[in-house]
């Protein structure tokens, strides 16, 4: 079964870099046929972004075009990949609901999670020392399974899982902060709205939640600047349930830890793609998104 998502008619997909610095924004991509999502930035600054089900290299020139990453004995990807530390291996996840490790280069991917214990893995982090992810898992049964949607911990071996938020409420985009001490992600515990997220963070012991954001609308992937000096998110309207695409949402930027001073640096037409996974440049200054417009007139 094929779960790659495509462009509807009239519509177009970008990938945009925006620099927190100077404000601006530039489209370094555009496409009618591919539907890209999710980038990761690179140690040699390019954008890795998945479609149609397989990866690609973007280089970040304006007009470049996607070059495909050559991987064998894996699935469909997903939109939920990272890199790691070393900048040479890529953790994946793919719609057998798995996760796999393979080299940014190419070539064979290995599976990482284990046969035996039925879950759905989504991979969101992976720690600063390069030595544990941190996923998304969603055990099977249950009339709405995405209701136990966990964040778990595993080292990169596939070994020492174990889950770390308790609290019984979905959660999704579990990361790392750049030293370590905290993983931040999106969580339902704070309202009694299904599907309704905000952001929260909490120690890599499950200890110590905190709260983030506390507007009405609805809040998901947090992603820290390696400096840790930037966050940004995304921002979907009051009401929405989950994650879902093509809705207009909003990209918010923090600075500083300064959670009562949050800009909105774009607005844009997007939701699942555009932010997924961390997208931040290595010094911490620029970040690449995806946004999916229609022209007039299409449905």
């Amino acid at each position: 079964m094929e779960y790659a998502r495509r462009l509807a008619p009239g519509q177009r997909c970008r990938v945009i870099v925006a620099d927190t610095l100077r404000g601006t924004r530039e489209t370094i991509h555009e496409s009618s046929s591919l539907l890209l999502e999710a980038p990761n930035w690179t140690h040699d600054d390019q954008l890795v972004l998945n479609g149609d089900g397989v990866l690609w290299m973007l280089a970040l020139e304006p007009g470049s075009t996607p070059r495909q990453i050559p991987l064998a004995g894996i699935p469909e990807l997903n939109n939920d990949h990272v890199l790691a530390p070393d900048g040479t291996t890529i953790y994946l996840s793919a719609n057998d609901w798995q996760i796999y490790a393979a080299s940014l280069s190419g070539g064979a991917a290995r599976r990482i999670t284990p046969d035996h214990d039925g879950r759905m893995h989504f991979l969101h982090g992976v720690s600063p020392d390069g030595a544990t992810l941190a996923y998304i898992g969603i055990d099977p049964g249950g009339d709405v399974p995405w209701a136990s949607a966990s964040v778990h911990l595993m080292a990169v071996d596939g070994t020492a899982d174990r889950r770390i938020d308790e609290a019984g409420s979905p959660a999704d985009g579990s990361e790392f902060s750049p030293d370590g001490s905290w993983i931040y992600f999106n969580t339902e515990l704070f309202s009694s709205a299904p599907g309704h997220a905000q952001l929260a963070r909490m120690r890599p012991t499950g200890s110590g939640v905190e709260q983030l954001t506390f507007d009405a609308r609805v809040n998901w992937f947090p992603h820290l600047s390696p400096d840790g000096r930037r966050l940004v998110y995304l921002s979907f309207p009051t009401g929405t349930e989950g994650h879902p695409a093509d809705l207009p949402v909003e990209l918010r930027l923090v600075r500083d830890d300064d959670w009562r001073s949050t800009e909105t640096v774009a607005s844009l037409i997007g939701g699942q793609g555009t932010l997924n996974v961390n997208s931040w440049s290595p010094d911490g200054t620029r970040f690449a998104y995806v946004d999916y417009p229609r022209d007039r007139g299409s449905v």
